[in-house]
């Protein structure tokens, strides 16, 4: 394949796409301009339209929208361009996928290509991933390698959540809804001074409750599954005791107690794909139990000050977290050779449950920041990782009452290192060249041992890893400025994620690692501003090529997972944001994007499913073994489309009517690295509803709200070593709002 050629075809299509223009109408007598979004995608305050790179940011009445039935983190899932989501723990622990990259692997210490920040804090284990958003200014995603500003394990992107600060006037809101599922969903905030013009807070605060709605066949119980109780809030702190020095400290806490996830059995078609014609979302046939837990606790510090025109900046992260989590994971009850057992055939039982007793995150940066304006502005830095975790895994005989007969521990501290310096320079008026350096150094000191074999091989001693690795990442980018409303830039970028570890003691013996992965990052797009500024079109393509990429073959023919390096990954796609203000009322915002990957390595081969599925792929030398050269990636649909309508209706008096309509399409996704008839799903769509009643007099907005309302019910995962085990996205849901802000 002639590489040169495709990163010319990039350029190509960068430069080509400058030639768009759009007449305003000039006959318009009142002009309703769109704000530009401004974002911290290089730890600057910046304009979306002057950032090199493809970003999206999700906020005000679109963020509202599709936070408002209640659900967890992935109401992102399909939102943006080229952003996928799914989880096999329900509520704790989001897997994020950025133009097809992401890990599917289920275990508490597993590593993600996708990294999350949260007010600049990076959240690196995957429960720590999933707290609630709630009261925040925006939501940016950022695709493509962030490796020089943002370091280890960002090969795919960043998705960053940013709070809504404290101000110096007192302000605030409520949201309260009621709804299916006798759902009530709480969220607040009160802002103001408490010593004016120097000291400010804010406190937020998050409560969602569900009822559990979901029938047990078995036990004949009715609503005794799929509810939680969740809990979260936020303090912060602003001290500007002088113009130079500022100061932001913010406290925050989560505490779930709810489902974990139903894993519902032979729900999946043999021989055919997608769901079991009599599959019902309200039933349930289990004989295990089901239970999660999870609290965290966290603080963040930032300090600000003003040395002459510079600016040092300090950022101080603190994380704790506690989790247990237990679940039937073959779906049904007994077994055969224990009959009655069923629904369909369950060759065994499996209950398991995974916790961590102890979780500690450490982060540190410190970076000196150049004043903006001016020809050369630059920054640099320096940051310190540290995390301490101790991770559980038990096994349940089911069939003896859920006596304990399995157990296995594992330990690990990782810490990480980084100086990192960036750029950009005012070439020419219009031309300017960005650039970006990091040397970062991880380490991982590792134990796993087994107390207790549920399958009768004993205890197992202590095995000792310890990996560790220095690598450089880094970008380069052109942003070329055509007209004051056409920017078009070219991006380069090496990014990296560090070794990582898998260990899951309780069915195997053997720590299986991954070597460092490296991603080789070309991206070229345009952004315009047209039509007066009622009209937003950013456009771009991209090609990476990824080296020994880090993927976990999950399951197989037992409850285990096992990494593995392949040689070769490449991905390439095109992708394009739009948002529209055709007539002032109205508003039109959409997203596309085209992602193609396949992994190149004819030496790598992993094990089958133990469920009686219909494996595509060929088989290879070992026994049992397939060979997945030239496979897309796992959870890497082709298609993502998002569109958002809103329209606002002025009446007399000041009140106002509210309609809007947002739907999120993803076409084709598989559930492991081998291809199957039975582990895919061909598509979803998901759409939601808001109509709302503005009332000026008393600042009260009621609303009725829908999400999923034509009831998709498609799998988003399964369990492929027992039977043809799965698991679906969110039902509809119905509820009415009222909103309240002073």
């Amino acid at each position: 394949m002639n590489y040169t050629k495709q990163v010319c075809a990039l350029v190509f299509l960068a430069m080509l796409s400058t030639s768009l223009t759009v007449v305003a109408d000039e006959e318009t007598e009142e002009i309703v301009m769109m704000e530009e979004v401004v974002v911290t995608a290089r730890k600057r305050e910046q304009r979306s339209f002057e950032v090199p790179l493809s970003v999206s940011t999700i906020r005000g009445d679109k963020s509202d929208a599709l936070r408002s039935s209640g659900m967890d983190i992935r109401f992102l899932s399909n939102r943006t361009p080229s952003l996928q989501m799914e989880s096999s723990f329900g509520r704790i622990f989001p897997r994020f996928f950025i133009r097809g990259l992401g890990n599917t692997d289920f275990d508490l210490n597993a590593s993600q290509p996708v990294s999350v920040l949260y007010d600049g804090v990076v959240l690196e284990n995957a429960m720590l991933k999933g707290f609630p958003a709630f009261d925040l200014d925006r939501i940016e995603v950022l695709r493509g390698p962030q490796g020089t500003l943002f370091g280890r394990n960002t090969p795919a992107g960043i998705v960053k959540f940013e709070s809504a600060r404290p101000t110096q006037t007192l302000e605030g809101y409520g949201r309260l809804s009621y709804g299916r599922f006798n759902s009530s969903n709480f969220e607040g905030a009160v802002s103001g001074p408490l010593v004016p013009s120097v000291l400010s807070a804010r406190l937020s605060l998050l409560a969602q409750w569900r009822d559990d709605w979901v029938n047990n066949e078995h036990t004949g119980e009715d609503g005794v599954l799929g509810g939680h109780r969740d809990l979260a809030g936020r303090l912060q702190l602003l001290w500007t005791p002088m113009p130079e020095l500022q100061a932001w400290l913010k406290f925050h806490a989560r505490d779930l107690d709810g489902t974990a996830r139903l894993f519902r059995a032979n729900i999946l078609s043999k021989g055919e794909g997608g769901l079991v014609q009599d599959f019902a979302r309200d039933r349930i046939a289990h004989d295990g139990r089901n239970e999660q837990t999870l609290r965290t606790q966290g603080l963040t510090a930032e300090v600000r000050y003003d040395i002459g025109n510079f600016q040092l900046v300090s950022l101080t992260g603190l994380e704790q977290l506690t989790n247990f989590s237990r679940g039937d994971i073959d779906g049904g009850y007994s077994a055969a050779f224990s009959p009655p057992s069923g629904p369909g055939d369950i060759p065994f039982p499996s209950e398991t449950a995974s916790g961590v007793p102890a979780l500690r995150q450490f982060s540190q940066e410190v970076r000196l920041m150049s004043p903006e304006a001016r020809r050369l502005v630059y920054q640099f830095g320096v940051y310190y990782f540290r995390e301490f975790v101790e991770l559980e895994d038990f096994n349940y005989n089911t069939l003896a009452g859920g006596t304990l007969d399995g157990e296995a521990r594992q330990e690990q501290t990782a810490t990480a290192q980084a100086a990192f310096a960036a750029m950009t320079f005012q070439m020419l008026e219009d031309l300017e060249l960005g650039a970006g350096l990091r040397l970062s150094h991880d380490a991982k000191d590792y134990t796993a041992w087994r107390d207790i074999s549920p399958i009768g091989a004993g205890p197992l001693s202590p095995i000792h890893r310890n990996p560790q690795d220095t690598v450089w990442s880094g970008d380069l980018s052109l942003r070329y400025r055509v007209t004051p409303n056409v920017q078009t830039y070219l991006r380069a970028a090496r990014g990296f994620r560090a070794p990582s570890i898998q260990g899951r003691l309780l069915f195997g013996d053997a720590v299986t690692m991954a070597d460092t992965e490296i991603i080789h990052s070309f991206e070229g797009g345009t952004k315009l501003r047209l039509w007066q500024q009622r009209l937003h079109l950013n456009m771009g393509a991209f090609q990476y090529f990824m080296q020994d990429q880090q993927l976990t073959a999950v399951g197989g023919e037992t409850n285990f997972n096992r990494l593995v390096n392949a040689d070769s990954t490449i991905g390439r796609g095109v992708e394009a944001e739009l948002t529209f203000l055709p007539v002032t009322p109205l508003e039109i915002s959409a997203g596309l994007s085209y992602n193609q990957t396949r992994i190149d390595d004819p030496n790598l081969a992993i094990q089958g499913c133990g469920a009686p599925c219909t494996i595509l792929d060929p088989s290879a030398s070992a026994q049992g073994t397939f060979s997945i050269n030239g496979n897309s990636l796992p959870q890497a649909p082709g298609w993502i489309a998002d569109v958002t309508l809103r329209y606002v209706l002025e009446l007399p008096g000041g009140t106002r009517l509210i309609a809007s309509t947002d739907w999120a399409y993803r076409s084709r996704v598989r559930f492991f690295l081998y291809e199957s008839v039975e582990y895919a799903d061909d598509w979803l769509l998901e759409g939601g509803v808001r109509l709302a009643c503005l009332l000026p007099y008393a600042d009260i907005e009621v609303a009725l709200i829908g999400r999923n309302i034509l009831n998709d019910t498609s799998p988003t995962g399964g369990i492929d070593f027992n039977n043809l085990t799965g698991y679906v996205n969110e039902p509809r849901f119905w509820s009415l709002e009222m909103v309240r802000r002073f």
